[in-house]
């Protein structure tokens, strides 16, 4: 092996937990029996390591395989990085016709004519979604495996999850996608998060969504506290009410796992005849970030709870609605804008 090589499996074993690297090394399959018993995962990480990498110096592993470990490892821990969402417009009349073929061939072609240096590698998952690692070069520098991007496709579906993007490769990312996925164009779905699971949930559909229903009974399984049974009597309708306008706002059940969300304000300070109380053309700006490990679920219990006013406002509704936690709130009004681009993906 080379000094890349080492490299790039050095940087790998380092990232997987001591309790994974088992389980892992036996489905990569590249080492013997008794290599893999010879390992003791109770040892230093350093030493871990530095075994595996002399283990596969005697097997004479190549970077394709190395490359290949680092995908399975991966592909079983989605939620790492940060995530950034992009939706594919502007469909082709074939594109439903789209195979797995007939994308690969596709989106290699685009970027090895445009790109001179470059090491592409798919996976397709059980869940039928493609995962690609690409390794950027240029005209005169190989590809850097160090810091790969990767992208997550699902076919005949307009959301496509990328981390680790350079702005400088993000035009030729960009064009491969459209001309593989017959599109016209594709934009920035101004989403974006560490967990890869939580943004395809919420973009996908993939939770427990709840419609405006007259009736509330499938609401109703839900833990209360005890109380005095006059003032549970009269406040009854008031928590089933605002139980669910929660629920139809952030959905039922497990909620798709989102961090943040963020609001960049352009607005002027305005009194009550709507008219600015300042002659200064400049928009007041700032910045408003919502933050929690789980935002949705935060959100669903302060509206359930009584802390936040029914009903729930678009401007968080939205997260859901619109499948974004980006937002520009522009001077024309209180509907939620996105005309300024959203942060690089």
């Amino acid at each position: 092996m080379d000094a890349q090589v080492r490299s790039v499996l050095r940087r790998v074993i380092r990232r997987i937990p001591n309790k994974n690297i088992e389980n892992l090394l036996k489905k990569w399959n590249c080492l013997s029996t008794d290599q893999l018993c010879a390992l003791d995962y109770t040892r230093p990480k350093w030493m871990i390591v530095e075994l595996v990498a002399s283990f596969c110096e005697d097997n004479s592993l190549n970077l394709k395989q190395i490359t290949n470990l680092e995908m399975m490892y991966h592909i079983e821990n989605p939620d790492q990085g940060v995530w950034h969402a992009c939706q594919l417009t502007e469909a082709q009349d074939d594109a439903v016709c789209v195979d797995l073929t007939q994308f690969k061939e596709q989106f290699k072609a685009h970027l090895h004519g445009v790109v001179r240096h470059i090491s592409i590698k798919m996976k397709k998952h059980e869940d039928e979604a493609i995962w690609i690692r690409i390794a950027w070069g240029d005209n005169f520098s190989k590809p850097n495996h160090l810091k790969p991007t990767y992208v997550v496709h699902h076919l005949h579906t307009s959301y496509v999850f990328i981390s680790n993007l350079m702005a400088k490769h993000k035009i030729f990312l960009c064009q491969a996608l459209v001309m593989a996925t017959k599109h016209g164009s594709i934009k920035d779905g101004h989403l974006s998060t560490r967990s890869l699971t939580g943004m395809r949930e919420l973009l996908l559909r993939r939770y427990q969504q709840v419609f405006p229903n007259a009736h509330s009974s499938i609401l109703q399984e839900r833990n209360t506290l005890p109380s005095h049974p006059c003032i549970g009597k009269e406040h009854s309708g008031h928590e089933d009410m605002r139980h669910q306008m929660s629920c139809e706002a952030f959905g039922h059940g497990p909620t798709p796992k989102l961090e943040t969300a963020v609001y960049r304000l352009e607005t002027r300070y305005r009194g009550n005849d709507n008219q600015t109380l300042s002659d200064r053309e400049e928009f007041f700006r700032g910045v408003v970030r919502f933050s929690s490990s789980s935002l949705l679920d935060s959100l669903r219990h302060c509206v359930a709870s009584g802390m936040a006013e029914g009903p729930v406002t678009p401007l968080l509704s939205a997260i859901t609605q619109r499948g974004r936690n980006y937002f520009v709130i522009t001077d024309k009004g209180p509907s939620v804008s996105s005309q300024a681009s959203a942060q690089r993906a």
